[in-house]
């Protein structure tokens, strides 16, 4: 059949011959895996956030207004324990919150 050269389902194929290396290449995967469970938390919590504003936007309701500050929270916190861990910088974390928080403004004041 086909030969896949990369897929990110496939485990990453390194075969060092030092013992140091070895374990650098454990590292760096577990450490990769753990970047992308929070990257994916981060984006599929803002999602989430934007697709309350625009329930909200289309029928404004108490309701929808408590799902948008509920599910900015989550994605607010995320996004801090993101920075805090490493995987997003501070720079990128503020743009991500200050994106949100606009969302939500732009929608909540009329």
């Amino acid at each position: 059949g086909k030969i896949i050269k990369h897929s990110s389902l496939l485990p990453r194929v390194a075969v060092p011959n030092i013992k140091s290396a070895e374990k650098r290449v454990q590292v760096a995967e577990r450490n990769r895996l753990k970047n992308k469970n929070y990257s994916s938390a981060v984006k599929t919590l803002v999602k989430k956030c934007m697709t309350a504003v625009d329930k909200y936007t289309t029928a404004p309701s108490d309701e929808a207004l408590k799902d948008i500050q509920v599910s900015m929270s989550a994605a607010t916190s995320k996004i801090d324990k993101a920075v805090k861990t490493g995987v997003l910088h501070r720079n990128n974390a503020a743009r991500k919150k200050s994106n949100l928080a606009k969302a939500v403004k732009k929608a909540t004041t009329k």
